[in-house]
C-alpha cells in the first residue's frame, strides 16, 4: 500500500542541497504541507546534540536522509578522512535518532561509489559486496555502505522501516559548479563555457576519456526518491538511475557541442580515470515502485547549461 505523505511531518536532511532541494520541491508540489529542510547551520548532523535537538523540535514521522559531504575525484583524493567521517557519522546518528524517536519511515540515500571497482556491468544490487570500491572514492563509498548495514540491522532487531537507495551520478540545475569540488558534468560545462568566452584553443581534462558513466537528471532522481518513500518497504537496496551508459570522452564531445566550444580536448593521462565503468541495472526500481527515468541526456544538459548561464 502507498504511504500518504500529504499528512505526514517530513524531514529532509540536506534539504538545502542539490538533490535535497529538488526532493523538497517535489513533495510540496504533491501537496505535502509539513516538509522541513533545516540547514546545517541550524543543526549540524555531525554533532549528536544537534541531531537530538532536530528530532526533538520537529518530531518527524518520515525522514529522507539526503545530507552528504561530496565532491569529484579531486575532492575525494584530498579529503578521504573527512569524507569518510562526516558521511558515516551523519548517517549513523540520523538513523539512530529515527529509531529512538520511532520514525514511521526512513529513507537513506547511498551512492554507487559503494560498488566494487570492477563490478560487472550492469551493476546489480546483489554484487554490492563483491569487492573493494574504486580507490579514489572508497572512503566515501564505504561510509555510505555502512549505513545500509545499519538500516538492515535495525530492521532485523527493531522492526524499523528503513530503506536504502543507490543513486547514480546526478546532474541538473543547482548542481555544484565549483572548480575544485564539482562532479564531471558541471566541471565540463564550466570548462567549456569559460574556454569559449576566452577563445581558448583547448581544454585539459583528467584521465584518458575511456571510463563510462551513467547520469540521472536531478528531477528524475527526486521523483524516484519520493516514489520509494511512498511505495517501497523492503530492506534490499535499490539502484536509482537511467540505465544508459556513456564514455567520458563522448560526454565531453557532447557538452562541447552544446556549449559552442569548438577547441581541442586534451586528456591528461597522469591524472586518474576513476572507476572504469558505471552503468546500473535499474529493473528493481521499476518493478518495486514504478520508477523509470524520463529525461534524456540532451534535454537534461540543455536545462543544466541554461540554468548555469542564467546565474
Amino acid at each position: 500500500m502507498s504511504l500518504d505523505l500529504t499528512s505526514k511531518r517530513i524531514l529532509i536532511t540536506g534539504g538545502g542541497g542539490f538533490l535535497g532541494s529538488h526532493i523538497v520541491e517535489r513533495l510540496r508540489r504533491q501537496g505535502c504541507r509539513q516538509v522541513s529542510a533545516p540547514s546545517s547551520k541550524e543543526f549540524d548532523l555531525t554533532r549528536a546534540a544537534d541531531v537530538d535537538g532536530l528530532f526533538e523540535s520537529l518530531r518527524p514521522e518520515v525522514v529522507i536522509h539526503a545530507a552528504a559531504t561530496v565532491g569529484g575525484i579531486g575532492a575525494n583524493r584530498e579529503n578521504p578522512g573527512r569524507f569518510f567521517y562526516e558521511n558515516a557519522i551523519m548517517g549513523i546518528q540520523t538513523i539512530e535518532a529515527c529509531r529512538r524517536f520511532r520514525v514511521e519511515k526512513t529513507v537513506v540515500l547511498g551512492t554507487i561509489c559503494a560498488y566494487p571497482k570492477f563490478t560487472p556491468v550492469p551493476f546489480r544490487e546483489e554484487t554490492l559486496w563483491d569487492g573493494y570500491p574504486e580507490e579514489t572514492n572508497a572512503p566515501y563509498g564505504i561510509a555510505k555502505k555502512a549505513l545500509l548495514v545499519q538500516c538492515q540491522a535495525y530492521r532485523a532487531q527493531y522492526g524499523m522501516n528503513a530503506v536504502f537507495l543507490l543513486p547514480v551520478n546526478l546532474y541538473g540545475p543547482r548542481d555544484n559548479f565549483d572548480a575544485d569540488s564539482s562532479h564531471v558534468i558541471p566541471a565540463l560545462i564550466r570548462k567549456c563555457l569559460e574556454a569559449r568566452e576566452r577563445r581558448a584553443p583547448e581544454i585539459v581534462l583528467w584521465g584518458d576519456g575511456s571510463p563510462t558513466r551513467e547520469f540521472l537528471y536531478v528531477d528524475d532522481a527526486a521523483e524516484a526518491v519520493v516514489a520509494a518513500t511512498e511505495r517501497y518497504d523492503s530492506g534490499e537496496p535499490v539502484n536509482i538511475g537511467s540505465g544508459q551508459e556513456i564514455s567520458v570522452r563522448h560526454l565531453a564531445e557532447r557538452i562541447a557541442a552544446v556549449t559552442g566550444f569548438d577547441g581541442k580536448v586534451v586528456w591528461d593521462t597522469t591524472k586518474p580515470n576513476g572507476q572504469p565503468r558505471r552503468c546500473l541495472d535499474v529493473t528493481r526500481a521499476e518493478r518495486e515502485f514504478g520508477f523509470l527515468a524520463s529525461t534524456t541526456l540532451d534535454d537534461g544538459l540543455k536545462a543544466t547549461i541554461d540554468w548555469y548561464l542564467a546565474r
